[in-house]
């Protein structure tokens, strides 16, 4: 089903877009004939050849392993973009919070995950309103104590249909979720007793239990999802429904499909993952194991951002002009890609590059960075250019697409 995409009228609020684009809708940027070099640095933009590519892959071996894909679209918050991803057959989009959710629903979006605890009364009756107002739109989200339950049984109690919710299970070192597997069975009785909701299946997110690749890492995160599969297994769910099996899979979608796969027969098993369309240079170039693990081809990186020399105060030193509001840095600092440095801290508006010995640049001088961490690149912008080669001599803007921050 095709999504209601923004198409804002470009103007002075479009950070990057020159003045000569004014007027123009976000429709007609494709035709415009614009070019890398018509844009106003700082710019973030994305590779529309390496969306195609990291679409087909994953895509491709979830189909393969046997699991389904809610893409986490809190990741750019475009609903362009979760139209590829639906086009490429994901099962529903995930979100993080109630506003999300229904920006999704809005968009069009027929089935989404609230992939976190909803603890606000008026969220939840506003999400009972959504589904009694649409008998085709299906919204989840989870619940990780009885407390919680509490609050969307209250909201819910008169509610023509039930919301979905799904036992969040955690453990000790991790992030939000129920501690143990009785405690999760605690949580489904409770979900199970009240009239507004429906228990549809246990879920977590695996990442605080893996910080790298080491084994130790892939041990603890297997141990953790063995336990999501021992709750599911404990489960006794309502006439009617597949429940769901679902975690996060950014980092570890190899080890989320092998211990959560085999039990598909009983249980739609859905991965979460939302980094995989842009992917990085940086933390998901280290963590993801697309490649060799998977046996497919690597993701590539479909973000940049191009900064321009405004400054050269003393040898070996240039400022450029993309800082914390242009650029992520929760994770890693941008990586110059178009000279030899290295970017060594951020202002708000400015980046500092430290020159290698043999490199050099003047102001006006415009260099490519590389980026870590998506999630917090997008945030930055209410349009993303969308290029056809980031190695062209002066690549092309084929189109763009809107945010929903």
């Amino acid at each position: 089903m095709p999504l209601q995409i923004p198409d804002p009228v470009l103007g002075s609020w479009t950070k990057g877009f020159p003045a000569h684009a004014a007027g123009l809708a976000l429709s007609e940027v494709p035709a415009a004939g614009l070019h890398l070099s018509d844009l106003v640095t700082p710019v973030l933009t994305v590779h529309e050849s390496a969306l195609a590519h990291n679409e087909e892959t994953v895509f491709g071996w979830a189909r393969a392993q046997g699991v389904l894909l809610a893409p986490h679209g809190k990741t750019t918050m475009a609903p362009a973009l979760w139209q590829r991803l639906l086009d490429a057959g994901a099962w529903g989009i995930s979100v993080a919070t109630p506003w999300q959710a229904e920006v999704a629903v809005q968009a069009g979006v027929r089935t989404v995950l609230i992939a976190n605890a909803v603890a606000d009364a008026a969220a939840a009756a506003r999400l009972g309103a959504l589904l009694a107002a649409d008998a085709g739109l299906r919204i989840l989200c989870w619940a990780d104590s009885v407390a919680t339950v509490q609050i969307l049984a209250t909201a819910l109690a008169d509610a023509p249909r039930p919301l979905d919710v799904l036992v969040e299970l955690g453990g000790d070192g991790g992030r939000t979720g129920a501690r143990t597997v009785d405690e999760g069975e605690r949580i489904a009785a409770a979900i199970s007793a009240a009239p507004g909701l429906r228990l549809a299946g246990v879920t977590g997110y695996e990442g605080p239990f893996g910080p790298d690749r080491s084994d130790s890492s892939v041990a603890a995160v297997d141990a953790y999802l063995g336990t999501l599969v021992a709750l599911h297994s404990r489960l006794t769910y309502p006439d009617g429904i597949r429940p769901v099996l679902s975690a996060g899979g950014s980092a570890f979608p190899d080890r989320a499909a092998a211990m959560l796969a085999p039990h598909g027969d009983g249980a739609d098993v859905v991965l979460r993952s939302g980094a995989f369309q842009i992917h990085d240079d940086g933390f998901y170039s280290r963590m993801s194991p697309f490649g060799p693990l998977t046996g497919t081809e690597r993701l590539r990186s479909a973000m940049h951002a191009w900064s321009r020399v405004v400054s050269q105060p003393e040898p070996g030193l240039a400022l450029l002009d993309a800082g914390r509001r242009d650029v992520p840095f929760d994770i890693d600092l941008p990586t110059p890609q178009s000279v030899e440095g290295a970017i060594t801290a951020l202002n708000d508006q400015h980046a500092f590059l430290a020159l290698a010995d043999d490199a050099s640049v003047a102001p006006g001088d415009v260099v490519r960075l590389g980026l870590s961490h998506p999630c917090t690149a997008f945030d930055k912008w209410r349009v993303v250019a969308i290029i056809d080669d980031p190695d062209a001599a002066d690549p092309r803007v084929i189109g763009a697409v809107a945010t929903c921050f």
